[in-house]
């Protein structure tokens, strides 16, 4: 009952506040942790191997370093906020500290999710482009995606910001809400841990192919249940919504684009969500996109209904407020899975 209270407390707590500058964030603490284990890990292999092993043993001994840092870092940040829950939830304090206690647990998952502060830099890139100003919604793009923004038309600026959209509802709302549920506190920070291994050295570049290629693993298996169950989750809430679509009702499109397209993606997760939305609004997401000034080619997902090119910004809207319904919803299935975990 105190986990159902303090996540429900939590959800309302992010989307009424989000993540505020002046609170220290948990994600902060644990990229400065990556960031200094890394370091510790590239010079032990420095030191420990010889010039003329190197190149021969460098690609599995970053792996073994790399897997080594996913160890550490999620392990630390699992053992550190099972010791704070259980602070918080098993001690004999009075019940003013008690209701602190709570506030407290509230407050701390509420940092692993993320719904106002993704609407709220979706909908700063919506609002630039609402007064024809492009350089400004290209600035705002760029602070939420990787790519190049600079040459993005409207379209491709409103293509990006629906595909992020989709692809942090999973990360950032459903997958924190699912691993609260089945572990409380300690499994969720646990994900919000692997996330972020991801974001900092998952990348497929020469410094961390071999290097970053356990925490890309890892985050790719921790998201493939949210992901497809974020998919399902934006074909509910299209229906809910009642969003329109011609010749096929907008749900069904959803859905048949979900199964169709949610493969084609580079990622074996992102792909899903993204290609539900693209269903749910009629449009075209992927394609090709420019990063560091390189163009990679993405397959295209979803496609075009008839004379929806010109409104990419309607649908943009609509994708806000398929997210909204879809982070409520992502909060009732935590809720029903919780109670299941509690009552078995």
């Amino acid at each position: 009952m105190t986990e159902a209270i303090t996540l429900t407390a939590a959800y309302l707590l992010d989307m009424a506040i989000g993540d505020p500058k002046w609170l220290p964030h948990p994600v902060c603490g644990i990229g400065w942790a990556i960031e200094k284990m890394e370091r510790v890990l590239r010079e032990m292999m420095r030191m420990t191997e010889s010039s003329r092993d190197k190149a021969r043993r460098a690609p599995t001994v970053e792996k073994l370093a790399g897997l080594g840092l996913v160890i550490i870092i999620v392990s630390m940040t699992c053992g550190i906020f099972y010791f704070i829950n259980q602070l918080l939830l098993t001690s004999n304090f009075s019940h003013f500290t008690s209701y602190l206690a709570i506030i407290i647990l509230a407050v701390l998952i509420a940092t692993t999710i993320a719904t106002r502060e993704l609407i709220k830099s979706a909908q700063a890139v919506i609002n630039e482009l609402k007064t024809g100003d492009l350089e400004r919604a290209r600035g705002k793009l760029g602070i939420i995606v990787g790519r190049d923004t600079h040459s993005l038309d409207q379209k491709g600026i409103l293509k990006a910001t629906i595909e992020t959209l989709a692809e942090n509802a999973s990360d950032g709302i459903i997958a924190p809400l699912f691993y609260f549920a089945l572990g409380g506190l300690p499994l969720a920070m646990a994900y919000k841990a692997i996330n972020t291994l991801d974001s900092m050295v998952g990348y497929k570049n020469e410094k961390y192919r071999n290097f970053g290629w356990a925490a890309a693993r890892l985050d790719d298996i921790a998201n493939y249940i949210p992901a497809r169950i974020t998919g399902i989750l934006i074909v509910i809430a299209t229906f809910l919504l009642g969003i329109s679509g011609k010749p096929t009702p907008a749900p069904t499109s959803s859905l048949k684009i979900m199964m169709r397209d949610g493969r084609k993606h580079s990622s074996p997760n992102s792909g899903v969500p993204e290609a539900a939305m693209a269903g749910a609004l009629g449009v075209r997401l992927g394609g090709p996109s420019v990063y560091g000034g390189i163009t990679v080619e993405k397959p295209f997902i979803g496609e075009e209904r008839s004379g929806v090119g010109d409104e990419y910004l309607n649908a943009s809207e609509n994708a806000l407020s398929i997210v909204k319904v879809t982070s409520l919803l992502g909060l009732e299935l935590a809720l029903i899975l919780q109670y299941l975990r509690t009552a078995i």
